[in-house]
């Protein structure tokens, strides 16, 4: 299956079945740090939920639609990254991640972002990759702005977490503004 070597301690790799159990367990460990600004986490409660999640994403990259990834770090699983629906037409997709509290400050995200965006415009030649994050997650909106993403904007109460509204802030970077 498809890996993508980001650096000699990351890589990217397709998830498959044989990787739901690993897959769960990271997300069921992290439950109370990803919960609060993924509400999927929830829904997370046993290992059949990931394999659904897993086939799910296995479909849409075999129709050429995105994917999601592990993200390997010193041979362990420890996030996922993923590309969401491609629009071929206009060249333009967008991207998700998130990883295990302890790998947090580790530069292990930015990396595997760099990384996959390279992929995406030099090897599929998309244009234009967006990145929304809660207004309040600083962490994740930390990485779009540390690789040169614009901040192109607000939506207002965009996603419903734990019983209230949170603002996306939308980054995009295109092709030209890395030089390619």
């Amino acid at each position: 299956m498809f890996t993508f070597k980001i650096c000699e301690e990351i890589e990217l790799k397709i998830l498959e079945l044989q990787d739901a159990e690993k897959l769960f367990t990271l997300i069921n460990n992290n439950h109370d740090y990803l919960s609060k600004w993924l509400p999927w986490v929830n829904e997370s409660t046993k290992v059949e939920v990931t394999q659904e999640f897993i086939q799910f994403e296995l479909s849409r990259f075999a129709k050429n639609n995105g994917f999601s990834s592990g993200i390997i770090f010193n041979n362990e699983l420890v996030g996922c990254i993923g590309v969401h629906d491609i629009n071929w037409r206009n060249r333009k997709t967008s991207i998700g991640y998130w990883l295990g509290e302890k790998y947090q400050g580790s530069g292990v995200m930015t990396r595997a972002c760099k990384g996959l965006l390279r992929y995406l415009i030099q090897d599929l030649g998309i244009n234009r990759v967006e990145i929304r994050a809660c207004s309040e997650n600083y962490k994740s909106r930390a990485i779009p702005e540390r690789l040169g993403f614009i901040h192109e904007g607000t939506i207002r109460q965009a996603e419903w977490i734990d019983g209230r509204f949170y603002d996306h802030v939308v980054y995009g970077i295109l092709a030209e503004d890395i030089g390619v």
